[in-house]
């Protein structure tokens, strides 16, 4: 029985999606992944339960073709009525199929976008997942896979290679922002049952709390340069992966390993 006739793997989620709810995770792999797909002859990127309607897809295929022009996304879904909605957005470079964890697709994909879906998983789950998907990847290939709100100010997630994780990324609307550690509520699954005292994400977002706290005189220049000053204080201790650059966009990546759950 080939991949494409066997019983999709996962199971269906709520769905719900907005418009422009993944810009602040596809700016952030078009800028850090855009080259990798730039050099490849025919980059495939897959949209993996992108929910009730087809935005998130409709939008990956324009931002990453700014980045990578012969870029071609597939949304897949588990719920065979959300593909058939789908198809109508259909055009080059965008198809829609029906699927899950097994990504049916015959090319193995460059990049790998999975927001808001392990989310309702178990966090024992999430292990499993993450080894399936990865070993769908192309050599070079990116596993996105995290947690939103519904209109995309707040924003975690974890990149993986086909080794395995590999940074954290908490993006934010800058505007938006009260404390960093708001930011917990995103968490994605690996990592939002792992925010108590003894664990690193906890202590993580306890510094970066005060490191905010410290910066507060800068916010009369705005909240961006008091997010630029808490960043740079936390650099000190936590190895951030990122530059300046990035942090200006209301980002911070982090090592995994910095981060990761004991046990």
């Amino acid at each position: 029985m080939t991949a494409r006739a066997a019983r999709p793997v996962g199971t269906v989620t709520r769905g719900t999606t907005n418009p422009n709810r993944l810009r602040r995770m596809d700016r952030w792999i078009a800028a850090v992944h855009g080259a990798v797909l730039r050099r490849a002859d025919d980059p495939v990127a897959v949209d993996l339960g992108y929910g009730a309607a087809p935005w998130t897809a409709v939008e990956l295929l324009t931002r990453l073709r700014a980045a990578a022009p012969r870029t071609r996304v597939v949304g897949i879904e588990i719920d065979p009525a959300r593909v058939a909605a789908a198809r109508p957005y259909e055009r080059e470079g965008l198809v829609f199929r029906h699927g899950g964890f097994e990504v049916p697709v015959p090319e193995r994909p460059l990049l790998i976008r999975a927001a808001n879906v392990l989310r309702q998983y178990d966090e024992t789950e999430v292990a499993a997942v993450w080894r399936q998907l990865c070993a769908r990847l192309a050599p070079g290939g990116l596993l996105v896979e995290g947690t939103c709100d519904e209109i995309g100010r707040r924003h975690v997630w974890v990149a993986l290679g086909p080794e395995g994780p590999r940074t954290v990324t908490f993006a934010t609307r800058l505007g938006s922002l009260d404390r960093p550690s708001d930011l917990a509520e995103r968490l994605p699954k690996a990592l939002i049952h792992r925010n108590v005292p003894g664990e690193p994400v906890h202590a993580f977002l306890r510094d970066f709390d005060r490191a905010w706290a410290a910066a507060a005189p800068y916010a009369s220049y705005g909240a961006r340069q008091r997010w630029l000053r808490a960043v740079r204080d936390l650099t000190a201790d936590w190895p951030v992966t990122d530059s300046p650059a990035r942090w200006r966009q209301g980002e911070v990546t982090v090592a995994w390993a910095a981060l990761a759950p004991r046990n």
